[in-house]
């Protein structure tokens, strides 16, 4: 019972509406079929397969809200959600900010699903787990692995005739390659809506170079170095400064957005004049949702492209309803996945055209130095090499770094063609001084 299709989906939330008693309720019906495999030292040690359906019921009195959710779908059973959902709400304190729910709205066709993920099956993850597997044993070394694939749906309704609803895969793999001593490690993630373009061979073989180019690691003095940050590497960084682009954070002061004195920073120019990037939810490499999906309650803002900054400028900031009502303006809502507009090199021409530099597979264990100013500290890992005269010469022992996306998007040289790494599309980049604080004994 994991997806359910549309006129189902539709079916169960009018009926949720039809017992309703509130001032206004919205429904949320989700499901999903997940599977995955895992391996290590050379052999599969989990798999597992799931499926769940959940309904979340949120009941509204003037502007009191309640949520219940149930995954069983009998009447009785529905009846006494909405109940609770209603109980819930006539308890609760009034909450100032509410914003009354929308009525219908349109929302794109995004090409989210896959059927040839959909149709996973023990056997086809098995052989993808195997090809991954034979190629480590060949090679006298050791893999972990780990895959994940899902397919589900997403349907929303309210009493004022919302209803929107969307089906969706992905595939989620990851690859750590090993040295039998230990001394080397290579690493590649990937994820896509569509398994037929994971190739764990493939990805493989390149964990597998990383991992064998890396022993015997040399110490080099910490500091400011060029790098040439894989999209991996900078996926992160990237995701923590999206996320940090929300206007009501910045009116408050609480914003790498923040004006001195007050208000927000939209239309500066506060990045390279080679800096844009957007989202769009009928991008053909990340589709994304058709609307926005709360916390078991029902945002339905229909997602649209929106360009956040352009050439460096800061263009767009994403608001709630609330604040958006507050400011008079438009309610954005905040990205589910953005494009990093790159170049056409690769990573090879990056190293090419490298005097002295760094090359870094990706980075881990990333925390917050500073909010404010978008300062993080972490660690490099899996796989992170000198380059002179543009090849690469030895492997490095790993960095702690202290750096701020704001810092390194000011400071770029060139950049690669973007590929997919965590449902949004990052070029590599290559930055000059790049801050490294720190050696580290990890691998």
């Amino acid at each position: 019972m994991g997806i359910l299709s549309q006129q189902e989906a539709k079916k169960i939330i009018d009926k949720v509406l039809s017992f309703s008693k509130a001032d206004e309720m919205s429904v949320s019906l989700s499901g999903e079929n997940v599977g995955n495999i895992r391996y290590a030292r050379n052999s599969v040690s989990t798999s597992g397969d799931s499926r769940n359906v959940s309904l979340a019921v949120t009941a509204v009195f003037g502007k009191r809200t309640g949520t219940a959710t149930i995954n069983e779908f009998d009447e009785e059973s529905i009846k006494k959600t909405v109940a609770r959902a209603e109980e819930l709400a006539k308890l609760a304190p009034e909450n100032p900010e509410y914003v009354s729910m929308l009525g219908p709205q349109k929302y794109p066709e995004t090409k989210s699903y896959s059927d040839n993920t959909a149709n996973i099956d023990p056997d086809k993850r098995a052989q993808i787990a195997l090809d991954s597997i034979d190629l480590c044993r060949k090679k006298s070394v050791v893999a972990a692995g780990y895959l994940e694939d899902s397919a589900g749906f997403k349907a929303i309704g309210n009493s004022k005739g919302l209803f929107g609803y969307y089906k969706t895969t992905s595939v989620d793999y990851s690859i750590t390659v090993r040295t039998e001593d230990a001394k080397g490690s290579g690493y590649v993630v990937r994820d896509f809506n569509d398994v037929s373009k994971l190739n764990s061979a493939s990805l493989t073989q390149t964990a597998l170079q990383k991992a064998m180019a890396s022993t015997a690691a040399q110490a080099i003095e910490p500091g400011r170095y060029t790098v040439i940050l894989e999209p991996t590497a900078a996926a992160e960084l990237m995701r923590n400064m999206m996320s940090n682009m929300d206007a009501r954070s910045a009116d408050e002061g609480r914003s790498f957005l923040s004006k001195k004195g007050g208000g927000n920073r939209l239309g500066e120019k506060l990045f390279d004049e080679r800096i844009t990037i957007y989202s769009d939810p009928m991008d053909i490499d990340i589709p994304g949702s058709p609307f926005v999906i709360g916390d078991n309650t029902v945002d339905g803002r229909a997602q649209e492209k929106v360009v956040w900054i352009e050439k460096g400028v800061v263009k767009n900031m994403f608001y709630s309803r609330f604040w958006a009502e507050k400011k008079g303006v438009k309610a954005i809502a905040a990205p589910s996945g953005f494009i990093f507009e790159g170049g056409t090199e690769s990573i090879a021409d990056l190293i090419k055209s490298t005097q002295k530099g760094i090359l870094v597979t990706r980075f881990w264990y990333i925390r917050d130095v500073d909010r404010q100013t978008l300062l993080y500290t972490g660690l490099t890992r899996d796989g992170t090499f000198y380059i002179e005269d543009g090849k690469i010469k030895f492997p490095v022992k790993n960095f702690r770094f202290n750096e701020s996306p704001i810092v390194m998007l000011n400071n770029i040289e060139a950049m690669g063609k973007p590929m997919r790494s965590g449902g949004n599309m990052i070029p590599p980049m290559k930055i000059r001084d790049f801050t490294f604080t720190s050696l580290s004994d990890a691998v």
